[in-house]
């Protein structure tokens, strides 16, 4: 007789198993803290050194700027570090595009210059194109008559 028990291949996935590369069990990656700590040197270095305030001021003054600083740092924005997010933004800024989409059937203007007169071409007349072909439709598609209408 064959075994009738039913096996159960669900196993419990331990709440800790992603934690591997990150600080103080689990709750901030080593890159955000790295890069934390650095921006919070940079910033709070000369406010501890420049401001000529009193100790009181300095730690009102710091504590206004840099907990706020180093909460955002850490946390970073859209699952990126700061440093990454700039990266980021500048690789877009260098690589953005302007798509510009002809349509279909519509003649665009060719004078360019409004202000300026036509030139008068020498030599051979343009090509006329051929009737029923429009730019922009396959050889095989015929082109819709337009009917006007009087305003």
């Amino acid at each position: 007789m064959a075994d009738d028990r039913e096996y159960s291949n669900i196993y419990t996935i331990p709440p800790n198993y992603t934690d591997s590369g990150k600080l103080m069990g689990g709750m901030l990656e080593t890159r955000n803290t790295v890069e934390a700590s650095i921006l919070l040197a940079l910033v709070g270095y000369p406010e501890l050194m420049w401001l000529h305030l009193p100790v009181t001021a300095k730690v009102v003054v710091m504590t206004i700027t840099l907990l706020p600083l180093g909460v955002f740092a850490l946390m970073g924005l859209g699952g990126d570090s700061l440093l990454q997010y700039v990266s980021h933004m500048v690789m877009f800024l260098v690589r953005r595009r302007q798509l510009h989409y002809r349509r279909i059937g519509y003649h665009y203007d060719t004078n360019t210059h409004k202000g300026s007169p036509p030139k008068k071409r020498t030599g051979k007349p343009p090509a006329k194109r051929k009737a029923g072909v429009r730019s922009g439709l396959h050889s095989d598609q015929r082109a819709q008559k337009r009917h006007r209408r009087n305003h």
